[in-house]
This record gives C-alpha cells, sequence and structure tokens, in this order.
C-alpha cells in the first residue's frame, strides 16, 4: 500500500527533461512509482490531488549559513516554505566543527554577525560527527557538511598571521581526514576571513588532497570579489587542478562598478578548466547585495590574534588611523582591494539593543545623522557591538547575475543570514526570486533547467545518488508549487516575509509544509558522505 499519491501534477523531475503530467506515488520515503496521469487510481493510501501544480525534486541550497538555525528553529520557514529540503553548512572556511572548547566560544563571537550566539544552545560537541548527530536528532531540513578550514586553522594555529608549519600542517590534515571520515561532504575556506586569508596556496593544496582521498569536493570563498576577480577565480581553479579534486565555487559573483560586464570573463577560465578535465560547479543567489558580518570589511591583519585583541587594537588611535587609511584610500583585503563607499555599507543587525538606531541606515547616512566620520562611526559601532553587528553591501551588478545563472553547471545557495533585525532578503526568498523572477518573468531560464540547477546538479556535488530527482527508488524530497504564482515576497524593506506558491513540500515522505502551512514534523537528517 502507498503512503501517499500525489495525483495529477506537472512533473519536473530534475534532470532538465521536459515536463510532463503524472501521478507520484511515495512508499516507505521513497517515490516507488510514477505512473501516467489517473495511474494511480488503484493505489491506496493518502491522496493529495496536485493539479496544477509543479512537483519536482526539493531544492538543495548550496551555500546556507543556518549551522545554529537548523539546531534553534524547529520551523525554519524561511528556507522550508521556499521548497528546501537540503542546505549545505560549514560555509566559508568558518563554523562550530572540528572545535575545542576555547574556539568555539571564540567563534560565537566571531561569527555572531552570521549567526547569532547560540545562546539556546548547549554546544558541546567537538567532532564533525558530533554536530551532525545533534542534526540527526531532527531537524527542519537535511544537513550536508562542510570541514571549515578556516575553523581548523584556529584550533591548530590560532589566529596566527603566518604560513604553518610542518607540524601544524599536518595536524590539520589530520583534522580534516577525521571531518571527512565523520561524513563531511568536503572542504571549504573563507580567503577574505581571518584567518583563513593568512593561508598559502600551499597549504590549501594539502589539506585538498586529503579530501580528494576521501571523495570530497573543494568550495572556496575566494580571495577578493573586487580589485583582481578574475585572478581570484583563477587561483582557485590553479589550486583545484594541484590537488585533483573537483572545485565549487562559492556565491560566484563579479562585484563593484569596475567589474561590470566581466563575469564572462570568469565563465570563460572555468570553461578553460572543464576542458582540461577539472570538474567545476558554482552556485549564486539571485540577487545584487552581499551580506557578511561588519567586521569582515577590516584588513586582515587587524584580526590577528583573535576577537579579544582586536578589540583592544580598535581603541588604540595609530591602529584607527592605519586602518581608516586602508579602508578609505588603499581598499582594504577585507573589502576586496576597493576603497570603501560608505554610503553602499547597510547596517543588517545589532547584538546591542541600543544601537538598533543605526540598522536599516547605510554607515554614511548614520554617521552624518550623528555628526561624525564614517570611518569613526564604522570602528565605533564594532567596539560598542563587541563585533556582533552584521550589513548589507550594495556592490553586485545585473549582467553579471544574469550571465553567472546561465552556466550550465551553475546552482543556487542563498548565502542567507537569518540573523539581525533587519537581514539581506536572500534567506527568505532566493529560490522563489529565482522561478518568479528569473524563470516566469525575464525568461533567463527555463523551468526545467531552473529546477536542474536546484536540485539534480547539486545533488551530483555534494555526492548523494538517491536525491535531487523525482525517479522510481529515489527519496521523496518533494515540493509542489505553482509555477504561476510562486513569488519571493522579502524585500530590503522587509526582509523576513516568506516566499508565496509552494504548496507541500515533503523530506523522505514526511511534509514539513501542508497546504501551504509548516507542519511540525522534523524529518531532516545529516547527508554524510559514505566512507571510501
Amino acid at each position: 500500500m502507498a503512503d501517499l499519491v500525489l495525483r495529477g501534477g506537472i512533473i519536473v523531475d530534475g534532470t532538465g527533461s521536459p515536463a510532463r503530467r503524472g501521478d507520484v506515488v511515495v512508499r516507505g520515503g521513497r517515490v516507488s512509482a510514477l505512473l501516467p496521469p489517473g495511474g494511480s487510481r488503484e493505489e491506496t493510501g493518502t491522496v493529495v490531488d496536485v493539479s496544477g501544480l509543479v512537483v519536482a525534486p526539493g531544492f538543495i541550497d548550496m551555500h546556507a549559513h543556518s549551522d545554529l538555525a537548523v539546531l534553534e528553529d524547529p520551523a525554519h520557514e524561511a528556507k522550508v516554505l521556499q521548497g528546501v529540503t537540503t542546505e549545505v553548512l560549514g560555509q566559508d572556511g568558518l563554523s562550530y566543527a572540528p572545535a575545542t572548547p576555547q574556539v568555539l566560544e571564540e567563534l560565537r563571537v566571531q561569527l555572531s554577525g552570521w549567526n547569532g550566539e547560540g545562546s539556546s544552545l548547549d554546544m558541546n560537541w567537538t567532532t564533525v560527527a558530533g554536530y551532525l548527530d545533534r542534526v540527526d536528532a531532527g531537524a527542519a531540513v537535511n544537513v550536508a557538511y562542510l570541514v571549515p578550514h578556516g575553523t581548523v586553522r584556529l584550533v591548530v594555529m590560532g589566529n596566527a598571521a603566518r604560513p604553518a608549519t610542518a607540524d601544524e600542517l599536518a595536524a590539520m590534515q589530520e583534522l580534516v581526514a577525521q571531518g571527512m571520515r565523520d561524513g563531511a561532504v568536503g572542504l571549504s575556506t573563507g580567503l577574505t576571513y581571518t584567518p583563513a586569508s593568512y593561508a598559502n596556496d600551499d597549504e590549501l593544496v594539502a589539506l585538498c588532497e586529503v579530501v580528494a582521498q576521501h571523495g570530497g569536493y573543494y568550495c572556496p570563498h575566494h580571495r577578493n570579489y573586487g580589485s583582481s576577480v578574475v585572478e581570484s577565480y583563477r587561483e582557485c581553479l590553479t589550486v583545484a587542478e594541484r590537488a585533483r579534486i573537483p572545485l565549487h565555487l562559492a556565491h560566484c559573483h563579479v562585484n563593484f562598478p569596475r567589474n561590470r560586464g566581466r563575469a564572462g570573463e570568469v565563465l570563460a577560465a572555468v570553461e578553460a578548466a572543464r576542458g582540461r578535465g577539472l570538474d567545476v560547479t558554482l552556485d549564486s543567489y539571485p540577487y545584487l547585495a552581499g551580506a557578511t558580518y561588519l567586521h569582515a570589511l577590516l584588513p586582515g591583519w587587524a584580526h590577528e590574534g583573535g576577537p579579544g585583541v582586536l578589540l583592544d587594537r580598535l581603541s588604540q588611535p595609530r591602529a584607527r588611523e592605519r586602518i581608516v587609511h586602508e579602508m578609505e584610500v588603499v581598499g582594504s583585503d577585507g573589502h576586496h582591494g576597493i576603497p570603501v563607499d560608505w554610503s553602499t555599507i547597510v547596517l543588517s543587525g545589532v547584538r546591542d539593543a541600543r544601537l538598533e538606531r543605526h540598522v536599516g541606515r547605510s554607515v554614511a547616512e548614520s554617521a552624518a545623522a550623528e555628526g561624525v566620520p564614517a570611518a569613526q562611526l564604522y570602528l565605533d559601532l564594532l567596539v560598542m557591538d563587541r563585533l556582533g553587528s552584521s550589513c548589507i553591501v550594495e556592490v553586485g551588478n545585473e549582467e553579471n547575475v544574469r550571465t553567472i545563472l546561465g552556466d550550465p553547471q551553475h546552482t543556487v545557495g542563498s548565502d542567507g543570514l537569518l540573523v539581525g533585525s533587519h537581514p539581506h532578503p536572500r534567506g527568505w526568498g532566493s529560490f522563489a526570486r529565482v522561478l518568479a523572477h528569473y524563470v516566469r518573468d525575464e525568461g533567463v531560464l527555463s523551468l526545467e533547467e531552473a529546477v536542474r540547477h536546484m536540485t539534480s546538479t547539486p545533488a551530483r556535488r555534494i555526492g548523494t545518488t538517491d536525491r535531487g530527482v523525482v525517479a522510481e527508488g529515489a527519496v521523496a524530497d518533494l515540493v509542489c508549487f505553482d509555477s504561476a504564482t510562486i513569488r519571493d515576497n522579502a524585500t530590503y524593506d522587509d526582509p523576513r516575509r516568506t516566499a508565496s506558491g509552494v504548496q507541500h513540500v515533503l523530506v523522505a515522505g514526511e511534509f514539513t509544509v501542508r497546504d501551504g502551512v509548516r507542519t511540525q514534523a522534523l524529518p531532516g537528517r545529516s547527508l554524510r558522505r559514505p566512507r571510501n
């Protein structure tokens, strides 16, 4: 007997094949049959009429910052109501495993602008396995995890701004290897974030070689999105070729006015590497602005020694003068070598409620209101908020976004930060926005291609062989949506509005959304890469 029959839907199976009408039969958490329209009349079990709805594989968010949200927020409506059934965490080289208790406390501070502080959680794990075990206790979505290079470096070297010694590199290799044995799908790094920014390419290659031995992939946030963006992407390609590892380019955007129209150069370099045999995928979000924690924009040297030392440094007049010169005149590495335009840096969240008046304003606007120079306000905010502030950075180019979307191995990653009172809307709208704006309104992608970008292509990259398609035997991670009405409702002014048009979402055959409403089910589990 079937557990569930989705009857009369428009099946878009995730492979890019043309849509077709049919019935989807689910038994034991898997798709047991795909039948012609009406072919399920003899099936018994729960029958849901999905006539007029697209039935597709559940969407896979290839770049998510829900590392604590999946544990703290059981509803997780921002993602679930978009049709997301799997998120890839451990991004940008900074997450919470593997770690020591001391490193976890440092990360609570450093990453509070990304994820909050996890104050409701007993963060007592030390390994990737321990973190994934917590996910397995029940989550709204499935989770795949990348070993975060910066966190590994913190465990072994602290915030030392230097190359690793041979012994330190060997210790990092073992931590990465253990993370892969624990079920991680690859290695991430954040080469504009400390301490990963202190690493040289030889270190990256050595760690990637370990990951490759375990069948994983390399996911870099590259060193520069501004003054040397194409060169930085080429560096990632070179590291992957040296390590002989599949490559996934995180949030593959080409930003700042000076780089308008240059996305084609990046894709040309990618295609040339593919021609040499390198397996390259990439992700992007369908918005122009980026988002990060506010102190990420500082020069890398300012972070040496960790958050406590950084806060002391920000109170020293000579250090402040040097920081301001680098940020406003030279272009800090934290701002991708581009002199900062304070009107493009918008506060999206603060830890200290007394600073809430600055949220939703650019640094330039707040500075004018306070009657102080913008750089002074910026540095004072970092100190007053104890590094807890987050920001939106308005530096994108529409033509570059469209060009990247068209790459055949493109996937969608929200890069969504879900904390703060005024966060980026991409956490609530990315998948719906692709389907509404870039498919239905603009025709940049066909429906079938867009669904493939969100499902089977990312599933292949993370190494799951029984998800990402609607096919007999596949796990029943499914989304049913109305292609005529699906829409992102989140805006920069009102960013927490959930998407509309998604009627049903299932994880392993269990409804997480039924008739447009979040259920209480927590069927999500960790998707651990099998040991070789």
